[in-house]
């Protein structure tokens, strides 16, 4: 197609891409976008299909580091090692193996003493918030960093270094296309966040105490057990992921009521529905723009060639928009059933932490409209982040009394 049909460097239509999906998914739903290098896949059989198959491949950073110019590529060397080591990044058998271990730590216990304290920080954050807030960094951010920094024994008090190690990375893993400096950003991030870890797992070999963390150095399957790398790149997956996409659904969330407020009346109204919306809330405008693949071997899709190596855009936010599977898709509906979205992934690499995004989503978007019913945006505008994978906002301004 002659005409550049998606702009991710123009914030309008990061604000509001569905247009620019809808016209790929009925044109050309295998595009081969010039600006990304890559294709950009919008149907929703066909992402299910990429997700559950082994045409594409997770592992896709070593082919992307070895391309790089060799000052690049010395920048990049520790965030490399790291994120070679997520599961998020890895193809069987070494994704079975890891996955098998790490479900000896996500344990039943382990999960509910998350989803316990959710409720407590939520009520902290709550009473903290009048007046004019930017409700991103003022609340949703810090909901579901605080429940990541308890489970990974980090002092609540740290949580500003933590942010700024996040973001740093987040340059680099989410697909920021205008950040300064993001090679040397990324990995100084990196850095400093595994070196809390190693110091933290040397000292919980030294002096053993209960938590997640020490679970993970303990956790073993049939005599398999993390080395000290892996149980770090896995502490560094769990903070950046566990708290990014969470501050993205909640931020999402209650942007998306206070531009349907006929559904936010509903949703007051009845508390039954309160799952079901949050369901919504990730299909009609989820935390997650898409997630990238490698072609693993040629193949074809709509008449077009994939070949080895290319990198394939699975575009999570066109798929849950799919007319084929969606009745009125545009429409925001808090009671939709069925909904089939595909925001947490399918198949192997279905996200290990759904479970405790859905429930801290419930409750603080739920908490945050009890305490606050007549909160109005006070931007009509918000600043989206600049990135192809996570979807959310930088800045959301609100007046929490109207």
């Amino acid at each position: 197609m002659g005409d550049l049909i998606f702009d991710p460097s123009d914030p309008a239509e990061m604000a509001n891409p569905y247009p620019a999906l809808a016209r790929l998914r009925r044109e050309d739903p295998a595009h081969w976008h010039p600006g990304l290098k890559g294709w950009m896949i919008t149907r929703y059989a066909d992402v299910r299909d990429i997700l559950l198959g082994d045409a594409l491949s997770a592992e896709r950073l070593l082919s992307f580091y070895e391309k790089l110019p060799s000052d690049d590529a010395a920048k990049l060397r520790e965030i490399i090692h790291f994120l070679n080591l997520w599961i998020a990044f890895r193809d069987p058998p070494d994704h079975t193996r890891m996955r098998r271990i790490m479900r000896h730590a996500f344990n039943g216990r382990a999960m509910a003493a998350i989803e316990n304290s959710v409720e407590p920080v939520v009520d902290l954050l709550l009473d903290r918030l009048s007046g004019r807030v930017d409700f991103i960094a003022d609340y949703a951010l810090q909901v579901p960093a605080f429940v990541i920094m308890d489970l990974l024994d980090i002092p609540r008090d740290r949580l500003d270094e933590f942010k700024r190690w996040s973001d740093d990375m987040a340059v680099f893993i989410g697909g920021a296309r205008n950040a300064p400096d993001k090679y040397e950003r990324a990995e100084r991030g990196c850095r400093e966040m595994a070196q809390f870890f190693r110091d933290l797992i040397a000292d919980l070999r030294a002096r053993p105490r209960e938590g997640f963390v020490m679970d993970l150095i303990n956790a073993r399957d049939e005599g398999d057990a993390l080395n000290d790398e892996e149980i770090i790149a896995t502490c560094i997956l769990v903070l950046f992921a566990g708290h990014e996409t969470t501050t993205n659904l909640i931020g999402n969330c209650v942007l998306t009521f206070l531009r349907h407020p006929d559904q936010l009346e509903r949703f007051l109204a009845e508390p039954d529905l309160t799952a079901s919306a949050i369901e919504e809330v990730m299909r009609f405008d989820g935390p997650s723009m898409g997630l990238v693949r490698v072609v693993a071997r040629d193949h074809d899709l709509h008449g077009k060639t994939l070949r080895e190596g290319e990198r394939v855009f699975t575009m999570i936010t066109g798929a849950n928009r799919d007319p084929e599977v969606f009745e009125t898709p545009d429409v925001f509906d808090i009671a939709r059933a069925p909904n089939r979205h595909l925001t947490f992934g399918q198949g192997i690499h279905m996200c290990i932490g759904a479970r405790l995004a859905r429930e801290e989503g419930k409750l603080a978007v739920r908490r945050f409209f009890e305490r606050f019913p007549h909160a109005k945006l006070t931007d009509e505008t918000p600043e989206w982040r600049d990135a192809m994978v996570p979807r959310g906002l930088t800045r959301l301004a609100l007046d929490l009394e109207g």
